[in-house]
């Protein structure tokens, strides 16, 4: 366990998240809120209570049925608009200042939205969120994870609709027999646009899937990529030319993608020199917040506070953001890290 101190240390530390979902990242509250609304018709508990066993995931194909019904609720635009402020609100209370949100709009599309009315209601709520909270939200546009129709339909909404905070195209969704290079003429038509690329690759998945990612991708970072551990030459790849794993930890345990904390691949790939950030990825489905995985990383790399600043450093230089708005979130880490360095009172 890592020290009192150490925890009130990242509990006031400046951060950005690079990882973390957009419907995934309701809190409890919110969840029961929007199951209440629709009780009878969904079978995601209304009591914020009941929740944590209804996030109980048997492996990874349970959980992605589950965050599904959970996605089922978000049914109208003041839906959307409640969850995506809230989310805001929950990041903010964790001095996160940036965030980089996977966003999958096919997952509203299918149930009615229109793609306009989606990219303004999230927008708008991105704006509010800044404007009474401070924090900056981006979007990642995220492919299911299912070739055809669904994939075309997120590159569409992302190059017509092109909201203001839109940096990225992700894919997730289902990875076992889902070939990254199949989406390789969309993540193409997405970097000629100006996008990056941030695909899910190696979450429990093998090592091939990252190759596939970084070469028919481009793919400038990985979401999870944790079983490159298994190829040296990838790891190798991966440190020189600096494509960052965004890495996940209690996700990984709760989806078994890995058999527990104290096997997660995490310090062999620091070790390795592989870049990573650490993130939250869906929180409230897996019990946890970006402090508690930042105390988590702490406890497996054996971190002090300057480590533990060093990866609210890797995260903002590893962003999207732009260089002003990295030099001034860099100086506030900086500040904030040389005032703690007093004993604590």
């Amino acid at each position: 366990m890592i020290s009192p101190r150490l925890t009130t240390f990242i509990a006031g530390l400046p951060k950005a998240e690079l990882h973390v979902h957009h419907i995934g990242a309701a809190s409890p509250r919110i969840v029961a809120e929007l199951a209440a609304r629709y009780e009878g018709s969904t079978p995601v508990p209304a009591d914020p209570a009941e929740l944590a066993a209804f996030y109980d995931f048997r492996d990874f194909a349970h959980f992605l049925q589950v965050y599904l019904q959970v996605v089922d609720l978000v049914r109208t635009p003041e839906d959307l608009w409640t969850l995506t402020y809230g989310v805001g609100g929950d990041l903010a209370a964790q001095q996160v200042r940036y965030a980089e949100l996977t966003v999958t709009p096919h997952s509203q599309l299918v149930r009615g939205f229109a793609p306009q009315e989606f990219c303004e209601v999230i927008e708008d709520a991105r704006r509010r969120i800044e404007a009474d909270f401070g924090t900056v939200l981006r979007w990642c546009y995220d492919i299911p994870g299912i070739p055809g129709p669904p994939a075309d339909q997120t590159l569409a909404i992302a190059l017509d609709q092109r909201p203001d905070g839109l940096v990225s195209l992700g894919l997730g969704g289902p990875e076992t027999g889902v070939s990254r290079s199949q989406f390789a003429p969309h993540f193409a038509a997405a970097r000629a646009a100006g996008l990056h690329s941030v695909p899910h690759a190696g979450e429990v998945t093998d090592a091939d899937y990252v190759w596939q990612a970084v070469r028919d991708l481009g793919a400038e970072r990985i979401a999870h990529g944790i079983h490159s551990v298994g190829d040296p030459a990838l790891l190798e790849h991966l440190a020189e030319h600096k494509i960052t794993l965004e890495v996940c930890p209690t996700s990984n345990v709760c989806t078994r993608a890995v058999p527990s904390l104290a096997e997660h691949p995490l310090p062999a790939l620091v070790a390795a020199g592989v870049p990573v950030t650490v993130n939250s990825d869906d929180p409230p489905m897996f019990g946890t917040d970006l402090n508690r995985e930042y105390a988590v990383a702490a406890e497996l790399l054996s971190l002090d506070e300057k480590g533990v600043a060093d990866l609210a450093r890797a995260a903002v230089d590893a962003s999207f953001l732009g260089t002003e708005g990295k030099s001034a979130l860099l100086a506030e880490i900086d500040a904030y890290a040389q005032n703690s360095s007093a004993p604590l009172t």
